[in-house]
């Protein structure tokens, strides 16, 4: 958890083994628009005040937020009441909660609609991907992804864990690249899941996570479970995280992020190079049994498809 979150929430409850639940950040933002056209003619010009201007008003006092809003101190404490809240304070605290989540999607900071040209939507997106393969490129140790194909190659048994929307299409990702090789792989993005078959691995097997964070708690704790059997453990992360600290291996880059919620994020770029550097490494390593694979699932394909046209070989 962030040092932002621990002081709005102070140490989080534990569930009596020593984990810490997190406590869910109640979306106060959506609570006022929710509730809108339930208010008082004077509850919404607090509302109005509020919305056009978070930033101020989670720093404001009770009058200046009746003052901005051109209303009564207690039209204010009002106000709080009818969204659900215990007060002002109970509300203000909820609202800087709102803010920590989503300061950047409440002010527009997109460089704005497109022209015809495509700019300056084709230079945000192209310099980021640019950016995040560099970024690879410059910070990634190929003995790194050496050792890790020649783990994944040794394995008997390979689990693929990601969690949330990036990483879990990236685990989906990897398992599709190393299967095409002969290796026994599955991607897993439930995090029960998770937990249940990294206590089947073994010694010889191992435990691939991908993590744009590398702070998931589920997926750090899967591959420590997975490490407690004796299973080898690989990370795609962030550099100095506890999931690249409790891997065996850890391929890490750091990708800044463009200041701009509409844009997908750049990390999924460099991990997908990260993927298929160390995925063609495997089939290097495991060549010729993962060219005879190949051929065989190539073959199905066209015959099933009965086209004439080569599709692209890795695929």
């Amino acid at each position: 958890m962030s040092t932002t979150e621990e002081q709005l929430n102070g140490p989080l409850p534990e569930n009596g083994q020593g984990e810490a639940y997190g406590k869910p950040i109640p979306d106060i933002l959506s609570l006022i628009k929710d509730s809108y056209g339930e208010l008082r003619p004077a509850e919404r010009r607090v509302a109005d005040a509020v919305l056009a201007d978070v930033t101020f008003s989670v720093g404001a006092s009770n009058a200046e937020i009746a003052r901005r809003a051109d209303v009564s101190e207690p039209t204010v404490t009002r106000f709080c009441r009818a969204i659900g809240c215990d007060g002002v304070r109970d509300f203000k605290l909820k609202l800087a909660q709102s803010v920590v989540v989503g300061r950047l999607y409440l002010t527009p900071m997109a460089p704005g609609e497109p022209g015809e040209d495509g700019s300056p939507l084709w230079n945000v997106v192209f310099q980021e991907v640019r950016n995040a393969l560099s970024a690879v490129e410059h910070s990634v140790d190929p003995r790194a992804v050496l050792k890790a194909a020649d783990m994944i190659a040794r394995a008997g048994k390979v689990l693929v864990f990601g969690l949330g929307g990036s990483s879990s299409f990236l685990a989906l990702e990897t398992e599709n690249r190393l299967f095409r090789y002969g290796i026994t792989v599955a991607a897993h993005s439930d995090p029960y899941v998770m937990k249940m078959t990294a206590s089947t691995l073994k010694r010889n097997d191992l435990v691939i996570a991908i993590s744009g964070t590398g702070r998931t708690r589920e997926v750090v704790e899967a591959v420590a479970l997975a490490k407690h059997y004796r299973a080898g453990a690989l990370a795609i992360t962030a550099p100095n995280t506890d999931l690249a600290s409790t891997a065996d291996v850890a391929l890490t880059v750091d990708i800044p992020e463009y200041p701009d919620p509409l844009k997908p994020t750049a990390s999924r770029y460099a991990f997908l190079a990260i993927i298929d550097l160390v995925s063609t490494a495997v089939g290097y390593r495991l060549d010729p049994h993962a060219r005879e694979t190949l051929r065989r699932i190539k073959y199905t394909v066209l015959n099933h498809r009965q086209g004439k046209v080569l599709e692209p070989l890795g695929d």
